[in-house]
Order: C-alpha cells, then sequence, then structure tokens
C-alpha cells in the first residue's frame, strides 16, 4: 500500500519535517538488517485518537533490542509519549505508526557493539492490510515454500527487520501465484504463523493457534483476541498444527496489528466456511476493543490527548 506522508516524523528527539527524515546510504542497519521495529495502530474514539495497547508494544520493541543486544536510547514511557506527540501532531483521527530502532551510520561491518542506535516514530493513515472487507469475505492462503526461521538461526521471537526478508519472500511467491497471504512452515512442517499475522484453528468449537516455538511471533493482536474469545466461553488451546489441521477446519482466521482480525476462505484451494461463526463474533468485538467501547478493555486504549 503507498504511505500518504504526514507533516512530521519523530527522529532522536525531535519531530523532523516528513520529507527531511532520512538516513545516510551507510547506515548500518541497510546493509545488515539489524533494526527492530513494531506496529501500532491508533484508532478514533469518542475522546479523540486513542493508541491500541501501545505500551506493550514499545515493551515488546525494547525485548527485541535486548535480544539483538541493542541498547535503546529511549525508555519505555519516553517511546509512548513519543509516539502521542507524532500522532497529536499528525491531526490524524486514526492511523498506522511505525517505530523502528536501527543502528546508524558511522561503522560498518558486522560487529554491532561500537555502532549508534537512532530511533524513528512515523506515522501515516493505512487501511487494513488485507483488505477492508477481509473479515467479511475472507483471504485465500498457499503455504509457502518457504520455511520460517528457526530459533537458533534468526530469533522469530524478536520483531527485527532481517527476518522479513523471510516474510516478504513467501508473502510475493503467493501474491504472484494468485493468493492473497502465505502460511509458513516451520523446519518441522508444523504450522507457525502468516507473513505478518497470528493464526487461529477453529474446529468443534475451540481455537488452537501455534506456539512461540513453533517460530510464531508473540502477537499483541493474538493477546486481544484470546482474551476475547475466552470471554464468550471460547476455550484457545496453544497448540501445535500440522498442515492437515488446516486444510479440514471449520473456519480460520488470521490476525495483526495491521491485518486486525481477516477471515480465511480457502488454503491451498481447499475452501473453508467462511466467515465463521466465531471468527465474526471475534471480528466484531475487536473492532470495538480497540476503539475503547467496550468497558473491560478500555484501559488497553491510550489516548493521545
Amino acid at each position: 500500500m503507498p504511505i500518504t506522508p504526514t507533516e512530521h516524523i519523530w527522529m532522536n528527539g525531535e519531530m523532523v519535517p516528513w520529507e527531511q527524515a532520512t538516513t545516510h546510504v551507510l547506515t548500518h542497519t541497510l546493509h545488515y538488517g539489524t533494526g527492530v521495529f513494531e506496529g501500532i495502530r491508533a484508532y478514533e474514539t469518542s475522546d479523540g485518537p486513542g493508541v491500541f495497547r501501545l505500551t506493550e508494544h514499545m515493551e515488546r520493541l525494547h525485548a527485541s533490542a535486548k535480544i539483538m543486544m541493542m541498547d535503546l536510547p529511549y525508555s519505555v514511557e519516553e517511546l509512548v509519549e513519543a509516539t502521542k506527540e507524532v500522532v497529536a501532531d499528525s491531526g490524524l483521527p486514526s492511523c498506522y505508526i511505525r517505530p523502528i530502532a536501527y543502528f546508524g551510520y558511522g561503522e560498518m561491518g558486522l560487529n554491532t557493539l561500537p555502532c549508534s542506535v537512532d530511533v524513528s516514530i512515523a506515522c501515516w493513515p493505512w487501511g487494513a492490510y488485507l483488505g477492508d472487507d477481509a473479515v467479511t469475505k475472507g483471504v485465500r492462503m498457499k503455504t509457502s515454500s518457504w520455511k520460517r526461521h528457526d530459533h537458533n538461526a534468526m530469533p522469530p521471537s524478536a520483531k527485527t527487520t532481517g527476518n522479513y526478508v523471510n516474510s516478504s519472500l513467501a508473502k510475493v511467491e503467493a501474491l504472484k501465484a494468485g493468493y492473497d497471504e502465505a502460511i509458513m512452515l516451520n523446519q518441522a512442517g508444523l504450522v507457525s504463523e502468516c507473513t505478518g499475522e497470528n493464526i487461529f484453528v477453529g474446529r468443534r468449537g475451540r481455537l488452537t493457534t501455534p506456539p512461540v516455538s513453533a517460530g510464531a511471533l508473540e502477537g499483541i493482536t493474538q493477546s486481544t483476541v484470546t482474551a476475547i474469545a475466552e470471554d464468550h466461553g471460547i476455550e484457545v488451546v496453544v497448540g501445535d498444527l500440522a498442515r492437515s489441521d488446516v486444510y479440514v477446519a471449520d473456519e480460520m482466521f488470521v490476525c495483526g496489528t495491521a491485518a486486525e482480525v481477516s477471515a480465511v476462505n480457502s488454503v491451498d484451494d481447499r475452501e473453508l466456511p467462511c466467515p465463521g461463526e466465531m471468527t465474526s463474533l471475534i471480528a466484531a468485538d475487536y473492532a470495538k476493543c480497540v476503539r475503547g467501547e467496550l468497558p473491560k478493555y478500555k484501559d488497553w486504549v491510550e489516548l493521545v490527548s
């Protein structure tokens, strides 16, 4: 999706005009993919823009940085306030937010220890990643030929820029084959996640989502969906899924900050009921939850002002 510029981007503690928010071509992370980032959304609420689970996203950014042995120069609290400043400055009622921390200009080579760390936060208007009608119409999935990272090769628990080469290869493969998204299997052949979403498979009134040990990122939207499902008395199991489990699902959906909750209508040309009853129920509550309309979860929405 094309990016619509806003007026400013926060860079290393300062608001910089959008067109001046640039980096040098010899920036370390550009060459080695060692940056860490987050995808966050702000939604329009009755009290102005509210950022959904902002603090938890910044905590995960810090966790990713720790895995990469990157010392962030800003605390979680400072990044939370900077994000609110960016959203307020944009004037947008709702937007997508991209914080990124990366090793900067001045050092080259694989050793990151002497490198400076730069941090930027940008926001812009962005619709649902898999389409605005994905929750009702569903998306077509393909099992990718590209395997998900092993924990001892590229840490899938860290949301690093370099990890997404793996996802990009799978995404492009699926699109060129005529599908909307790809399912990635791990080295053992078990379902891990999609290229940027967690997976939920429904059978006999129960939902199963793959564990972190399968190579899935521990998703903030995944945790939100689990809470909503359990509030409706739906059992959610974190457990392994074989490829065949997906083919015989009663229903299936994927979720993530960018994709929100998106139904799946087929996997490898095996049609699935779409949208499923649990999918529709959870998607409807998720849309209310992120906008602060469900009292139980209102604290998850951090108001910009």
